[in-house]
Order: structure tokens, then sequence, then C-alpha cells
């Protein structure tokens, strides 16, 4: 069970709509490494993973990335609040508008929807993990991109603390590699795998 606290992660406080920011970072939002992807994949990788403590990680991390789709889809809504529809054509926003309006919709910074092909579950512990490491690094770079295009202090401030947080959960991530080596077969990290003796039935590939 998910305990709701009414409030953001971190404050976001945006005094200038601006429809050009918004265009880009809505791909936290919905795009290959955002948010929404993020939370979806530990979510459902936990289920898979034979180790409390890699569980809780996943969990305490998937919960946080709801937090941070909580942030991104504020940031959006105060970065296009009150926009006329003709500043939001001179953004290069007219297309999203004609389909959402001025709606929340997860999408990536080039228009293409959400897609469940972006959360990668493989159900073997190693590599899920070695995938959330890579989808944390591609978040951080995601979010140097939006730093390089946004000169807006009010934007940069939120976008750096989501940057900050994408960090801490690498690292967690990290720690969550080393138990799960410390747990498996020192000698053959893959010998948990279930069908693996009938792929290498005397113990190892090296015959």
């Amino acid at each position: 069970m998910f305990l709701y606290e009414k409030k953001l992660q971190y404050p976001v406080k945006i005094k200038n709509p601006n429809a050009k920011f918004a265009k880009i970072i809505i791909s936290q939002l919905g795009g290959p490494d955002g948010e929404l992807a993020a939370a979806m994949r530990y979510l459902h990788q936990r289920y898979t993973v034979p180790y409390g403590q890699i569980v809780g990680i996943l969990t305490d991390v998937a919960v946080e990335e709801l937090a941070h789709l909580e942030m991104v889809a504020a940031i959006l809504y105060q970065l296009t609040k009150g926009l006329s529809p003709e500043e939001i054509r001179a953004a290069g926003m007219d297309q999203y508008f004609v389909d959402h309006t001025a709606g929340l919709y997860p999408a990536s910074a080039a228009g293409v929807p959400c897609d469940m092909k972006y959360i990668g579950v493989k159900g073997d512990l190693l590599a899920d993990l070695n995938e959330d490491l890579a989808a944390e690094q591609k978040a951080r770079v995601t979010y140097d991109n939006i730093l390089r295009l946004v000169d807006d202090p009010d934007v940069q401030d939120p976008i750096r603390y989501l940057r900050a947080r994408e960090l801490v959960h690498y690292q967690r991530f990290g720690d969550a590699l080393r138990i799960a080596q410390d747990k498996l077969d020192e000698k053959n990290f893959y010998a948990f795998n279930p069908s693996f003796d009938k792929i290498c039935p005397n113990g190892g590939c090296n015959h």
C-alpha cells in the first residue's frame, strides 16, 4: 500500500509560462528515459526478485519516481498555464495542442507517446539491475540536456533536484547489484537461473 502525501517532493514555483521549455521537458513525463517508464519498470521488476533487500530498493525508487512524475507534471502545467493558442503555435506545440489542448499527455520531446517497450523487465536479477543502472544514467543525461536548453532559474531549480535524485538512484541500484553478487554463487553469477542446468548440464559453459 502506498501512502500519498499531498505535497510535491520538491517545490515547483514557475512565474513565467514558456511553451518552448514545456515542449522539451515533456520527455521526462513520457519519453523513453522519463519518470513514467522508470516507475513502471521498477514496480514490475520487483516481483521476480528473490531477495527482500533488493525488492525494497526497487519499491523505494519506484515510488519516488511516481513523485518525480508528479513534479514533472507540475512543471509542465505551470509552463503552459494561461498560454494563448498563438503562443502555443509560436513555440511549436501546435500539433500537441490539437490533440491534447494543454492537457498533460505522456510523450517524448519528439512527440512519440509513452510506450511499454521503454519498460525493461527481463525476470533475471542481473539483467534487470544493469538495465536499471543504465536507465538512471540515461535519465540523468536527459536532465543535463534540459539544463543546457533552459535558462529560467525557476525551471532549472526543480530540474537540478530531479537530476540529483537520478544519481542517488544509480547509487542505490549499485548497492542492489553488489547485494545480488554477494548472494549469488561467487563462481558463477548466473547459476541461480532455474533453466541454467538445462543449458549447461556440467555446471558451466566453459566446455
